[in-house]
């Protein structure tokens, strides 16, 4: 047994998918398949490898509404005429239906030569569903009378109204959420819907209130608990001209609620893969200056070394140059020393106590500038005495 997730088109992808697998099969195979969509129609697909040829497809459908449900037997007899109107070049309504199934048809595309004949009935075939549930809706419509309301339940969850007036037919829907962000996204795109929708003069009127329309006056407060409010369509006569036509609108009434949850889970995950582009984006910002904010740390850190290294030298040559200058000092004190008149020692006490010899004085150094020879005073007068 295989659970099929919600579609939200007229048709089924899993049934094309094996029965298309059935026709396409080189050698004939057997098959014995149960499967569900929407959670509570059920389908069963059945084949045999001694008939080739022939395929069984049976589907069950719990009824709309319980206030006019179908007979234990199946489904009413004009879808069953229908059924046979829609099929006839390619399956049989088999009567009785198997057990536990409303509806049963032999298929048969062994009369259809060309493949996209083929191809064309089993996306036809694919469609029972939307057959069944529209052939049940426009009974209970013609069922209603010139005014009167139905609740009808295509999914045990989320249940509606269809209400019937003078003029046009009502669809109301209560929308209900479990989470506030889902709550948020319908509700703007409810309104949107509202404003956008009867700006179409073909389109059905569409209306949202949070409260109750008047078309549900009378109805049990539990049934119009809704913390979504209640969205309402109008449908026209000239919406349900023709049975293709009338099975599409019936078709799109029943998917309704199923396509606002599609619309919501889209939205939802819009909104995710933003926030995530978002955060990227600010990831690679904040990245970046932290590059940014390392590469100046360091050059800072390069920059205080340097610093630190200069002073480190300037200290160094100041001690140099201090050392330097004593050396020079010294160096210069000495010469200076070199340049002075020498001086013996006890010479001047002896010049004192013997007046009597003259003690030539020794010549100074002549300056630079003069460049002259001084001459000996005390020799010229011992010469002259």
């Amino acid at each position: 047994m295989i659970l099929i997730s919600k579609q939200h088109f007229s048709g089924s992808r899993a049934l094309v998918e094996i029965l298309t697998r059935i026709q396409s099969a080189e050698r004939p195979m057997p098959v014995d398949l149960t499967f569900f969509e929407f959670g509570s129609i059920r389908y069963h697909v059945e084949a045999s490898a001694s008939d080739p040829e022939n395929a069984y497809l049976s589907i069950s459908t719990p009824p709309l509404s319980h206030e006019a449900s179908p007979s234990s037997s199946g489904l009413p007899e004009a879808t069953l005429q229908e059924a046979r109107k829609a099929y006839h070049k390619f399956a049989e309504v088999v009567e009785p239906p198997r057990e536990g199934y409303v509806l049963t048809l032999k298929l048969n595309f062994s009369g259809l030569a060309r493949p996209k004949d083929r191809v064309k009935a089993i996306n036809q075939v694919s469609r029972l569903q939307s057959l069944v549930l529209s052939s049940q809706l426009r009974d209970m419509l013609g069922s209603l009378g010139p005014s009167g309301t139905m609740k009808l339940v295509c999914s045990q969850r989320e249940p509606f109204f269809v209400s019937r007036t003078a003029e046009r037919i009502h669809a109301i829907f209560p929308m209900r959420f479990r989470d506030d962000t889902d709550l948020a996204i319908a509700t703007s795109f409810f309104q949107e819907l509202q404003d956008l929708g009867n700006s179409f003069a073909g389109a059905p009127r569409c209306s949202w209130s949070p409260i109750p329309p008047p078309e549900l006056r009378g109805e049990h407060v539990h049934r119009l608990t809704t913390n979504g409010g209640f969205v309402s369509f109008g449908v026209l006569s000239r919406h349900a001209r023709g049975k293709k036509r009338a099975a599409r609108t019936a078709w799109i009434l029943l998917n309704f609620q199923a396509f606002v949850k599609y619309h919501i889970k889209c939205t939802r995950s819009h909104i995710q893969s933003r926030m995530r582009q978002r955060l990227e984006a600010l990831t690679e910002v904040i990245q970046d200056a932290s590059l940014r904010g390392g590469n100046d740390a360091k050059t800072t850190r390069s920059q205080a070394v340097v610093k630190k290294r200069s002073k480190r030298r300037l200290i160094s040559f100041a001690k140099a140059n201090t050392k330097l200058k004593k050396g020079l000092r010294a160096i210069l004190d000495k010469i200076k020393r070199l340049r002075l008149r020498i001086r013996v020692k006890g010479l001047d006490r002896l010049r004192r106590q013997c007046r009597c010899f003259a003690v030539p004085k020794l010549p100074v150094p002549p300056r630079r500038k003069d460049h002259r020879y001084h001459k000996l005073a005390s020799v010229k007068s011992s010469e002259q005495g």
